[in-house]
C-alpha cells in the first residue's frame, strides 16, 4: 500500500484537528430595542430567560414539542436545547453562569479525588499498624485489604452503564459516600481507651525474670475496627469508580480531543498526591514496637488515647472535605455549554470496530448490559491495554506496600522515618510521572499508535532504570545468632548462646543493641548485658558476657560502656542514590498512565467509553489491585531470616529481613510487570495497526473511456 495511501487510510480513525468548545449561544433582543434600553433592561433579559429554564428544571413546566414544520432550522446547525444552566435545582442564578465550565468542575472534582486519595493512605498506614500490633486471621487480613478492590470491582460494570446518563448525580453520590466511608473509618477509635495492662519484661540478663504469660489481645477494638474498617473501605470502592470512570468521560465531553489528557492527567495527579499525602500524614501515627524495660506493671491509659484520637480527627477532617464539595457539584449541569458541538464533532471520528457499533443504541436492562459487556470483551485491543493498566498498578503498588519495609530494613531507619520518606517519594514521583504524561499526549496531539508507542518507549526506560535499583542496597551487618555465633560460642540461626542460656531471653522482645564489637544483638538480655543506664538520649548497657572484644569507652561516671541502643551504624551511603533511582522509575512508569486511557476511549465509539473504562476496571481489579498486595508481601516473607513468636505461640512481624534476597525480589517482580506492560501493549499496537490497514475502504473508482466523437466524411 502507498504511505500516501496508508496515511489517509488511518487519518480517517483519527482526526486530529482541536475541536474547541463553542461558548453558550444566548438569546439576543433585537439590535434596535438593546439601543434604545438601558444595561438595567438587559440585566432584566437575562433573569426573564432564565426563569422558565428553572422552572423546567424544578418540574413545574415542561417544554412543549414544537412542530417541525413551524421551526426552520438551517442545515448542519446543531441542537443545544439539552445544554443546561448552572444551579442548585430550581434555583439559577446568572451570577453562576461563569462557573459553568470544565475549569470551574475541575477544581472541586479534584478535592473530592485529593479526599479519597488521603482517606485511602490513612487507612492503608492503619491496617498496616494495626496488622503489626494485632494477630490477625488470615480472613481478617484478606478482608481489611481487599474490601476497596472487591467492591469497586463489582459495581463498575453496573455504574458505567447506569451513570452515563446522569454523570453529575453520581459525582454527588460519592462525594457523600467518600465522607460517610471516612466516617465509618473514624469510628473504632472514638471513644475507645486501650487501659491494657501488662506485665513488662525486663530486657536485660537476670536469672530471676518476671516472665510475661500468654494474654489475650484488646478484643473489643480488634473486632470494632474489623467491622468498621472493613464497611468503610467498601463505601470508598463503591464511590471511587464514579469518579475514575464517569469523571473521565464527563472530561472528555467538555473539552477537545487533544486537550483531555491534560485534564485527566490533572486528575491522576491529583489521586496520586492524595494517596501520598494520606501516607505522610498517617506514618507519624506508626507505633514502634514497644519493648518493656522494667518489671512492673504498666498502663498506657494516656498515650493510647491520645493515639486513638489522632486517627480519629484525621478522618473526620477528611470527611468534612468530602461533603464540603456536595453542594457547588450539584450546582453542574449534566450537559455543560458547548458539549454539543464537541460531542458532534468526536461522533463523526470514525474509530476501531465502528462499522457495526457506530450507530448502536444501547438499552438500559441487564441484557442489554451483557451484550455491550460481550461486545467489548471481544475487542483484543482493548483487553490488552486494560491488562497494560493492570501491570503498570501492579509497580505502584509494589512500591506503595514493599517500599516502607524495604527503606526500614536496607538502610536502617526507624518505621515512621521510613513511612514519611515512601510517601515523600510517591507523591512527586507517580503525581509527576501521570501529569507530564498526559500533557505530553496533548502537547503532541498523539494519535492512539503514537499514544502506544509512547507507552512502550517510556516502559523501557523505566526497565532500564529499575534494573540499576539493584546494585543499590547496603553490605549485611553481623547479627548475633543469625549470620554470626557468637564468636564461635554458638550456632547460627540460634539466638541463645551459652553467654546468655541462663538470661531467660525472650525472642518476643525485640530491641536491638550495638556492641562495641560492632555486632548487632537481638535484645540486651541475648548480650548478656546485667545493667542499664539512661544518662544520655540512648540508653547504655554494661557488664555484657556475650561482648568480648571492641573499643572500650567509659561514660561520665567512669563505668565502661559495653553497647548501646539502637541498630549499628552500616556505613553505607546510598540513600540518595536509591531514592533518585527509585523516583525516576516511579516518574517514567507514570508516564503511561494518562495514555493508556486515552488510547482505550480513542478504540471505542464515544457512547461505549464509560463502558470500556468499566471493563478495564474490572481487569484491572482482577489482575492487577487485587493479587498485586499478596504478591508483595508474599515475596517479603520470602526473604524474612527472623520472626517473633508471643507467649502465646502466635507468628508475628518480622523482625529480621534478608537484604540482599529483599532487594532481588522487590527488583524482580517489579522487572516482571514492566516486562509485562511492553509486552502487553506491543500486541495491542500491532493488531491495532492490522486492524486499521483490514478496515480501509479505498472505493473502486471506474474509469471510463471519453467518448469519441466520429469525424464526418470519409
Amino acid at each position: 500500500m502507498p504511505k500516501d495511501v496508508a496515511r489517509r487510510s488511518e487519518d480517517q480513525y483519527e482526526v486530529p484537528g482541536r475541536v474547541e468548545p463553542r461558548k453558550a449561544v444566548r438569546a439576543r433582543p433585537p439590535k434596535d430595542w438593546r439601543s434604545s434600553n438601558s444595561s438595567k433592561f438587559e440585566k432584566k433579559y437575562r433573569y426573564l430567560r432564565l426563569l422558565p429554564e428553572a422552572l423546567i428544571r424544578f418540574g413545574g413546566f415542561r417544554k412543549r414539542k414544537k412542530d417541525k414544520s413551524s421551526v426552520s432550522k438551517k442545515p448542519g446547525e446543531l441542537d443545544d436545547s439539552s445544554e443546561q444552566p448552572c444551579g442548585l435545582g430550581c434555583l439559577v442564578s446568572p451570577c453562576c453562569e461563569c462557573c459553568n465550565n470544565i475549569r470551574c468542575f475541575m477544581v472541586f472534582y479534584c478535592i473530592l479525588v485529593l479526599c479519597q486519595g488521603v482517606v485511602f493512605g490513612l487507612t492503608d498506614v492503619s491496617i498496616g499498624n494495626v496488622q503489626r500490633e494485632y494477630s490477625l486471621k488470615t480472613i481478617e487480613k484478606l478482608a481489611l485489604e481487599l474490601s476497596y478492590d472487591i467492591s469497586s470491582g463489582l459495581v463498575a460494570m453496573f455504574i458505567a452503564f447506569y451513570g452515563d446518563r446522569k454523570k453529575v448525580t453520581w459525582f454527588v453520590a460519592s462525594s457523600f459516600l467518600i465522607g460517610l466511608g471516612s466516617l465509618l473509618c473514624a469510628l473504632p477509635f472514638i471513644n475507645e481507651e486501650k487501659n491494657k495492662s501488662k506485665v513488662g519484661i525486663e530486657d536485660i540478663c537476670t536469672e530471676t525474670k518476671i516472665v510475661r504469660g500468654c494474654q489475650s489481645s484488646d478484643a473489643s477494638f480488634q473486632s470494632k475496627y474489623l467491622y468498621f474498617i472493613t464497611l468503610g473501605q467498601t463505601m470508598q470502592g463503591i464511590a471511587g469508580m464514579p469518579l475514575y470512570i464517569l469523571g473521565t468521560t464527563f472530561i472528555d465531553e467538555n473539552v477537545a480531543t487533544h486537550s483531555a489528557g491534560i485534564y485527566v492527567g490533572i486528575a491522576e495527579c491529583t489521586s496520586m498526591i492524595g494517596y501520598g499525602m494520606g501516607y505522610v500524614i498517617g506514618a507519624p501515627l506508626v507505633k514502634v514496637p514497644e519493648n518493656s524495660t522494667s518489671a512492673t506493671n504498666t498502663t498506657g491509659t494516656n498515650g493510647s488515647t491520645e493515639w486513638l484520637w489522632t486517627w480519629w480527627i484525621r478522618f473526620l477532617s477528611a470527611t468534612l472535605v468530602a461533603w464540603f464539595t456536595l453542594i457547588p457539584l450539584s450546582c453542574f449541569p449534566h450537559n455543560m455549554p458547548g458539549s454539543t458541538r464537541i460531542k458532534a464533532a468526536k461522533h463523526k471520528q470514525l474509530h476501531l470496530f465502528d462499522s457495526k457499533l457506530k450507530d448502536l443504541q444501547v438499552g438500559t436492562s441487564i441484557k442489554d448490559l451483557c451484550a455491550v459487556f460481550w461486545i467489548l470483551m471481544k475487542n483484543p485491543v482493548l483487553i490488552c491495554l486494560s491488562l497494560s493498566k493492570a501491570t503498570e498498578y501492579l509497580v505502584i503498588i509494589g512500591a506503595a506496600e514493599f517500599l516502607p519495609i524495604y527503606l526500614e530494613n536496607q538502610f536502617m531507619l526507624t518505621p515512621p522515618v521510613a513511612t514519611i520518606l515512601a510517601g515523600l517519594v510517591l507523591i512527586p514521583g507517580g503525581a509527576l510521572g501521570q501529569l507530564l504524561g498526559g500533557i505530553i499526549a496533548s502537547t503532541l496531539e498523539m494519535s492512539c499508535k503514537a499514544l502506544m508507542r509512547f507507552i512502550m518507549a517510556t516502559s523501557v526506560i523505566s526497565l532500564i532504570l529499575l534494573m540499576f535499583i539493584t546494585f543499590v542496597r547496603c553490605n549485611p551487618l553481623q547479627f548475633a545468632g543469625i549470620n554470626e555465633d557468637y564468636d564461635g560460642e554458638g550456632q547460627l540461626g540460634n539466638l541463645t548462646a551459652p553467654c546468655n542460656e541462663k538470661c531467660r531471653c525472650s525472642s518476643s522482645v525485640y530491641s536491638s543493641i550495638c556492641g562495641r564489637d560492632d555486632i548487632e544483638y537481638f535484645s540486651p538480655c541475648f548480650a548478656g548485658c546485667t545493667y542499664s543506664k539512661a544518662l544520655t538520649r540512648k540508653k547504655t548497657y554494661y557488664n555484657c558476657s556475650c561482648i568480648k572484644e571492641g573499643l572500650i569507652t567509659a561514660d561520665a561516671e567512669g563505668d565502661f560502656i559495653d553497647a548501646r541502643r539502637g541498630k549499628c551504624d552500616a556505613k553505607c551511603y546510598k540513600l540518595p542514590l536509591f531514592v533518585a533511582f527509585i523516583f525516576s522509575t516511579l516518574v517514567f512508569s507514570g508516564f503511561s498512565g494518562v495514555p493508556i486511557i486515552l488510547a482505550i476511549m480513542r478504540i471505542v465509539p464515544v457512547q461505549l467509553r464509560s463502558l470500556a473504562l468499566g471493563v478495564c476496571y474490572v481487569v484491572l481489579r482482577i489482575f492487577g489491585t487485587i493479587p498485586g498486595p499478596s504478591i508483595f508481601k508474599m515475596s517479603g516473607e520470602n526473604s524474612c531470616i527472623f520472626r517473633d513468636v508471643n507467649e502465646c505461640g502466635h507468628t508475628g512481624r518480622c523482625w529480621i529481613y534478608n537484604k540482599t534476597r529483599m532487594a532481588y525480589l522487590l527488583v524482580g517482580i517489579s522487572f516482571l510487570c514492566k516486562l509485562c506492560t511492553i509486552i502487553f501493549t506491543t500486541t495491542a499496537f500491532f493488531m491495532y495497526k492490522r486492524r486499521v490497514n483490514e478496515s480501509t475502504d479505498i472505493p473502486n473508482i471506474t474509469v471510463k473511456n471519453p467518448k469519441v466523437k466520429k469525424k464526418r466524411g470519409n
